[in-house]
């Protein structure tokens, strides 16, 4: 940028003030983005902090229904065993 009185060119030259103020202009956006962006990323850092437990919890109760399932089919075997026993003495 060219700070001087005089410009060949014929533009107006810009004061240091005025591209300071700029520059502040740009740096306060860039600093507001940046909050915004930080906002949303703990928004999503606390959404999945906050779904692995309802995933554990629906892990829990298959893992329950699995066991359950299971111990009937070890009931049913057992049964079988039993009076395959009966039937063998």
């Amino acid at each position: 940028m060219n700070y001087g009185n005089n410009n060949q060119n014929g533009q107006n030259t810009e004061s240091p003030e005025i591209y300071a103020a700029r520059l502040s202009l740009i740096g306060t956006a860039l600093s507001t983005l940046g909050d915004g962006l930080q906002t949303v990323a703990a928004g999503i850092t606390l959404q999945e902090l906050e779904n692995p437990n309802t995933q554990d919890s629906q892990k829990q109760l298959d893992l329950s229904s699995q066991l359950e399932l299971m111990q009937k089919q070890i009931d049913q075997l057992s049964r079988k065993i039993d009076k395959m026993e009966r039937k063998n003495r």
